[in-house]
């Protein structure tokens, strides 16, 4: 037993002549392919891999993070939140709906509130920067009328937006029915 170890550890940590050495590690050893340029390489484009990696995905969740909380976002959801609100709203109703988050988005990107939500016919404008907006139509024969953002006792906005939900007047329904 004690010389078939002394084999196996002389085979192993040893390199015997190429005479001696099985045909198939003697082919492993003829194509060299572990030269000594080539060494590092391996361990250089595994680097250079994880760290383009590691940039692409850092850019891809700074985008994300930046569009998850920008105007774009809050522009979409309101305009559809208000369309939903004038689909299943009856006449004579008054919603205040809070655009507290687009206010701050909208001071941040010094835009007047007040101009925030329009509604023009069936369709709501919501607009929290200067170059975009977002509209959303919605279904219901109502008025909406013309939304504008609620004040405390000083005039100052406090994030809400006061909707009127009214019937439409007979003369509008003739005039869209011809």
């Amino acid at each position: 037993m004690k010389k078939l170890v002394k084999n196996f550890a002389h085979f192993y940590y040893s390199r015997p002549p190429a005479h001696k050495m099985p045909e198939a590690f003697a082919k492993i050893n003829s194509r060299n392919l572990f030269r000594k340029n080539s060494r590092g390489t391996i361990l250089i484009e595994n680097v250079i891999f994880i760290i383009l990696n590691v940039i692409f995905l850092s850019i891809i969740i700074l985008f994300l993070a930046r569009q998850s909380s920008g105007a774009y976002v809050l522009e979409e959801s309101y305009a559809k939140q208000i369309a939903l609100i004038a689909d299943y709203g009856k006449p004579d109703m008054l919603v205040k709906i809070d655009l507290s988050k687009g206010m701050k988005v909208a001071e941040n990107n010094k835009f007047n509130f007040a101009d925030a939500v329009n509604v023009d016919g069936n369709v709501v404008h919501v607009k929290l920067r200067d170059d975009g907006g977002y509209s959303y139509s919605f279904f219901n024969n109502v008025d909406l009328g013309e939304p504008y953002p609620d004040t405390d006792e000083n005039g100052n906005y406090n994030g809400l937006y006061v909707i009127t939900i009214s019937e439409k007047n007979v003369l509008e329904n003739e005039a869209q029915n011809d």
